[in-house]
């Protein structure tokens, strides 16, 4: 004897796909008993494909152009900066501080004339502080990290000329 297939909420599937909107989320899945739906963003703006299982539903929700142009945009900046002879990229994965303490004065804006070894801003990595020193004398010319921002190994954040 066969399965009734389970009914689809039209409601549910507008609300997820709202969700990935308010959230910038690109994927979510929700399993309801037998039903399985996953709403995912179409970042390659495509037509709408549905796929439909008995068991699964997907749907997927365009990207918003500018968003699209905004993250090439900021590829090929990223991709500039990396030939920079004064880059200054995190030795770590954590989150940058650009103060000692919440509310006090920046270590450096742009602007200010550093010396070798002067601290730039620190880096939180498993509960330790680590000060990041400026690698040569200079001018920052910019700051491309802001306060309390996650880093990644290699990733750029202040350029010193």
């Amino acid at each position: 004897m066969l399965k009734p297939k389970p009914a689809i909420d039209p409601a549910l599937i507008r609300e997820l796909a709202q969700l990935l909107n308010d959230t910038d989320l690109t994927e979510v899945e929700v399993q309801q008993g037998e039903l399985r739906i996953r709403v995912a963003r179409n970042i390659q703006l495509a037509p709408f494909p549905a796929a439909m299982s008995a068991n699964a539903v997907t749907v997927a929700a365009p990207a918003p152009i500018p968003a699209v142009a905004a993250a090439v945009a900021a590829a090929e900046a990223v991709a500039d900066l990396a030939a920079h002879p004064g880059l200054v990229k995190s030795p770590m994965v954590g989150t940058a501080y650009r103060a000692p303490e919440p509310g006090s004065k920046a270590f450096v804006d742009v602007g200010t004339q550093v010396k070798e070894g002067q601290t730039l801003l620190i880096i939180e990595a498993m509960k330790t502080m680590n000060a990041i020193p400026a690698p040569r004398a200079g001018t920052v010319t910019q700051i491309l990290v802001g306060d309390a921002q996650p880093v990644e190994y290699g990733e750029p954040l202040m350029i010193i000329e």
